[in-house]
């Protein structure tokens, strides 16, 4: 039986700032540990905030982002839950500022905070292309569908600058290779002449993640994403390029976004998607915390009742890390919002099957090739 600690004190809180989800830098879990980061670092500059996230230029406290070497870039997936067995993230961190973000407590390795730290000291695999093509040019590599941007967004603001991205889609692009991306960021438009080759070819498939339609809601929820409305935007622009595009309802948050789940299917039919996802929120770690501390900042009428409905979908848990429960929950209430999503998926003539790419055409010879022309400019 599970301890339900309250919530906490909104009189001990500290006022959110503009264009970040979380005002704490908040302690991780494993505050002992002594770990060096390189502590180069470069402002992002301002930009497009309209293509590449409404509030990036507003947020006081600046984004730090260093860059890293990166061994690996490939990293392979062994749950059952997730439909890929590869997956690629260019940059650690992410500065979207989504209160909610699961991955949030993949900073404490680097012994960064997953609360302020996560969103504004970022680092950017800047070796990504070279270790990808390298990677997949070894003779024991199978081809399947990779997925970019499973754990922070591959399209966030700093992508503008730092292009890695961009880089590791022309490997992709070149070699043949399938892949799926994850975002929830309009700035994957700028890569449409290789999405909609790529789409012609059944080798993409882009998932864009819309979690409300409530401009208010998605600027504190998620406060440098673009705005609900630019991503419905950015699905019909790729849809009508030919990219195979598919939107992601997530994470479906009880008595916050939940009441959406309708809207934001027919929103997402009437822009183009062929397909709808959803998961519901889940809070590992850390991200229990800092998600109750938003909820008493900005919900604090609701957010009892959201924390209670949220371990009624985790058996009475905060979360359950279990694969046949952690995506979708569990109970009368999980079943409710499948056949919610089921029911309005099928109404607008959407399934939830993912789409097949093609893995035939992969050619191994082309990475050579490039390394060959490389090698020629010394």
């Amino acid at each position: 039986m599970s301890i339900v600690q309250p919530l906490p004190d909104p009189r001990k809180l500290s006022a959110p700032r503009k264009g970040r989800g979380t005002t704490t830098q908040i302690a991780h879990r494993f505050e002992g540990a002594q770990r060096e980061v390189d502590e180069h670092v470069e402002l992002a500059p301002p930009g497009d905030h309209a293509l590449w996230g409404e509030d990036d230029v507003a947020a006081p406290v600046p984004t730090q982002v260093t860059p890293e070497q990166a061994r690996s870039i490939l990293s392979r997936n062994d749950s059952p839950d997730i439909p890929f067995t590869w997956s690629i993230n260019p940059y650690r961190g992410c500065e979207h500022g989504c209160i909610y973000c699961y991955a949030r407590p993949t900073h404490s390795y680097l012994n960064l905070s997953p609360g302020l730290d996560f969103e504004t000291r970022l680092m950017a695999k800047v070796n990504a292309a070279d270790l990808l093509r390298r990677e997949l040019a070894r003779q024991g590599h199978e081809p399947s569908p990779i997925n970019i941007g499973s754990a922070t967004d591959p399209y966030q603001p700093v992508e503008r600058e730092w292009r890695i991205t961009r880089g590791v889609l022309e490997v992709l692009h070149a070699c043949q290779h399938p892949f799926t991306i994850v975002t929830k960021n309009s700035g994957v438009e700028r890569d449409l002449d290789i999405l909609s080759v790529a789409g012609a070819r059944k080798q993409a498939y882009v998932m864009i993640s819309i979690t409300t339609l409530d401009n208010d809601l998605s600027r504190r929820l998620e406060p440098r994403a673009a705005a609900p409305l630019r991503r419905l935007q950015t699905v019909q622009r790729l849809a009508q390029a030919g990219v195979p595009v598919g939107v992601n309802v997530a994470p479906i948050i009880p008595f916050l976004n939940e009441p959406e789940i309708e809207q934001i299917i027919e929103a997402a039919a009437q822009a183009g998607a062929m397909n709808i996802h959803y998961t519901v929120v889940r809070l590992p770690w850390e991200v229990k915390s800092l998600f109750e501390e938003w909820l008493m900042h900005h919900v604090p009428d609701k957010a009892a009742r959201i924390m209670a409905r949220v371990r009624e979908l985790r058996g009475g848990k905060d979360y359950d890390a279990d694969f046949s429960l952690r995506m979708k929950g569990e109970g009368v209430w999980a079943r409710l919002i499948a056949q919610r999503v089921r029911k309005a998926a099928a109404r607008h003539g959407m399934g939830r099957l993912a789409l097949e790419l093609d893995s035939s055409r992969f050619d191994r010879s082309a990475l050579h090739q490039e390394d060959e022309v490389q090698l020629g400019l010394f």
